[in-house]
């Protein structure tokens, strides 16, 4: 089942994806090398609740931390831990607040500086992919359109594997809604977008072949060829307007550009 949201509740949601996008924004100042994700994520933790928050991922299905945080062939659900940041690391990271009773979903993959040139086209392509999937989300459109979107600049123009295994979603008053978003599809297949969805539409995608696996700890989904993998996404409403982004990723490049340990990634305008 498909649960719209009127105008006033879409508001509560924009708040809660604000304070996803600001914590992002503050993980991204704490990343430097010789930092655990651990660190990271307890900082995270506190400053959710220091702005009235709840981690919307801490206990959800036995998930034990606030952040998902995903490094290098870790495509997703990475679980934090004691390991250091080093130089050329990838890290993807995926946030979730509960706020005036609504959640907040968004993503976003750093990279060190020596992570390289490839890793930077990666991060772009999927970033831009993202955008491009967004710009879908119009009324009278289906999610296929989304999906198709995504996965023809990522597999057809740029050569990188899509994750099939994983995919966005409706997200509200519970993390995961109906409909499932994927990233990969036809054209004109799907549910239709309707005024009052909200989605998250989040691309997963391989610097070699889509293919994955879970780790034992029973969480973390890797790439099977042990090659980087990024992951982007936003929280986005459907209106008649067009496309209405909830989650901020602007203010995150801002905390990036301010890191100089970490590649800038943000659109060039």
């Amino acid at each position: 089942m498909i649960y719209y949201k009127t105008d006033e509740e879409i508001e509560l949601m924009r708040e809660s994806n604000l304070l996803v996008s600001k914590t992002l924004a503050h993980v991204a100042g704490l990343l430097k090398v010789g930092v655990s994700s651990k660190t990271v994520d307890k900082e995270a933790e506190d400053f959710i609740r220091s702005h009235g928050g709840v981690p919307g991922f801490k206990g959800y299905r036995g998930f034990p931390a606030s952040l998902c945080m995903s490094v290098n062939d870790a495509v997703v659900h990475g679980i934090p831990n004691s390991t250091v940041y080093t130089d050329g690391d990838v890290v993807s990271i995926d946030c979730g607040v509960i706020l005036n009773g609504f959640y907040g979903d968004a993503a976003f993959t750093f990279a060190f500086k020596n992570a390289g040139e490839k890793v930077e086209k990666l991060l772009r392509v999927t970033r831009e992919s993202l955008e491009r999937g967004v710009s879908m989300a119009v009324v009278g459109n289906r999610i296929g359109d989304i999906s198709h979107a995504i996965q023809h600049f990522c597999e057809r123009v740029n050569g990188y594997g899509i994750v099939r295994e994983l995919v966005g979603h409706g997200v509200g008053r519970n993390l995961h809604e109906d409909p499932e978003v994927p990233n990969f599809g036809l054209k004109g297949k799907g549910p239709m977008l309707k005024d009052g969805m909200v989605i998250a539409i989040e691309p997963m995608v391989n610097m070699g072949n889509r293919g994955v696996k879970q780790k034992n700890d029973g969480w973390t989904i890797v790439t099977r060829d042990g090659k980087p993998s990024a992951h982007f996404e936003h929280s986005v409403a459907i209106r008649k307007s067009g496309p209405d982004i909830l989650s901020n990723h602007s203010i995150i490049d801002v905390a990036v550009k301010n890191n100089s340990e970490i590649i800038d990634i943000s659109i060039k305008s």
